[in-house]
């Protein structure tokens, strides 16, 4: 079993070095004339009628208002939640830090964190942390990801798992098991196929993102990882995409595509609509996000992502959140994120909203006990990964990114280049 936590705190220094480049004034030392310090902060911080800022990116709204609303209507203190298109993030943050103009709090795609960390763009909240009785329940490879040189710098805002989701309605009527889902990738090709044989007018068996490279990276990756095989080389450096296990997910994707069993349209798909057809019930079985469960209008199935010998993983992804470096409200910032730990908000926001909560002592909960899909959610989370590399943006997410190239050969082609797109994947890690 893979230690996500050595490796993530491996990536924090292999992003250490590079990536996002920012020129930053010094940093502030987070405290306003009143000395609101994090030093000062205590078990709970402070909650003085104070107005917060707070960043976060489009893809966890829905959560980051959640979050927020029941904060507002509990505190003394108010967050004035502003939301960033995903695209636009990096560069508002970038801009922000480099006029010593970010929020007091701001959350980052857990990729991120590690090279935001570095540059220097949150305070130290290790004493903070330390002071939770329940620190080591905390999801541990979203507090790796924020630590350098033993300090740690943020704390688990809302965690995004890719998860196998299927519509039972649609199962149930080409004749599978909707209780129980595919054992395997080879099964899961077989519900797709069974789906798509209904021939229902604009209906699919699957569909995902073929010009979407993070999107493949979060539903590809875990099927190798169910297997028990690495996507990358232990220093991140290498990719290791052309494995048999990484060839065999690749072919199960081209007879899909071939036999005319995907939605069509995720050929062109970019990221910004890959899951809508399956929340309209267009698509039978499809990787999904688990933060789109309470979302999703009809009896879905959901189980972990699967290799083909079987297995289960998922890609732990979402966002850190921490206090940022130009916060002179450090202690107020600290009374939002230790309330956002306790269970008054993890369970009664977020488990109650059917989300993943990111503490594993509240795991089993009134609503989860309500919901067996959000125990197998709960559960898959501690068998995923998060990989990071120093480059792993421009290998990946990268809208020419190599592994796009891969992926759109392998699935879309003649699948005889493999070899020779794994090694151009490689040569961007390395570089």
């Amino acid at each position: 079993m893979r230690s996500r936590n050595r490796r993530m705190m491996r990536a924090a220094a292999l992003l250490a070095a590079g990536a996002l480049t920012i020129g930053l004034a010094a940093c502030s030392g987070g405290s306003d004339d009143s000395g609101s310090s994090l030093a000062d902060a205590g078990a709970e911080g402070v909650d003085d009628g104070s107005t917060l800022t707070l960043w976060t990116r489009a893809p966890l709204e829905k959560q980051a208002k959640l979050l927020v609303e029941a904060y507002n209507d509990s505190h003394e203190n108010q967050v004035e939640l502003t939301v960033v298109p995903n695209d636009d993030y990096v560069a508002k943050v970038g801009a922000a830090a480099g006029s010593n103009g970010l929020p007091d709090l701001f959350a980052a795609d857990i990729v991120y964190v590690p090279n935001w960390v570095k540059q220097g763009l949150f305070q130290d909240i290790t004493a903070n942390i330390d002071g939770f009785d329940f620190k080591d329940d905390i999801n541990q490879g979203h507090l790796s990801a924020g630590t350098l040189d033993g300090q740690e710098y943020v704390l688990p805002f809302v965690l995004d798992l890719s998860m196998l989701f299927w519509n039972k309605d649609l199962a149930t009527e080409a004749g599978l098991d909707a209780e129980t889902g595919p054992a395997n990738l080879e099964e899961f090709a077989e519900w797709a196929k069974a789906i798509q044989a209904l021939d229902k007018p604009d209906t699919y068996g699957t569909a995902t993102g073929l010009n979407c490279g993070g999107c493949l990276v979060f539903t590809w990756f875990p099927s190798s990882w169910a297997d028990g095989q690495e996507v990358l080389s232990e220093d991140g450096t290498e990719s290791l995409l052309a494995s048999d296990t990484s060839k065999e997910i690749y072919a199960t994707w081209k007879d899909l595509w071939d036999s005319g069993a995907v939605l069509p349209s995720s050929k062109d798909e970019a990221g910004p609509t890959w899951t809508a057809a399956f929340t309209e019930g267009k698509v039978g079985i499809m990787p999904y996000p688990a933060t789109l469960l309470s979302s999703t209008p009809f009896d879905v199935g959901v189980s972990g992502l699967v290799g083909p010998e079987g297995g289960a993983s998922t890609f732990v992804g979402g966002d850190g959140i921490g206090v940022s470096k130009d916060s002179k409200k450090a202690a107020q910032a600290w009374n939002f994120l230790s309330w956002m730990m306790s269970e008054d908000a993890q369970v009664g926001v977020l488990a109650k909203d059917n989300d993943v909560v990111s503490r594993s002592d509240l795991a089993d909960n009134e609503y989860s006990q309500k919901d067996p899909r959000l125990i197998t959610i709960n559960e898959v989370a501690g068998q995923g990964d998060t990989p990071v590399a120093i480059n792993f943006q421009q290998a990946f997410n990268a809208p020419s990114s190599p592994w796009l190239t891969m992926v759109r050969n392998a699935v879309l082609g003649d699948a005889s280049t493999i070899d020779a797109d794994n090694d151009e994947i490689t040569a961007v890690l390395s570089q």
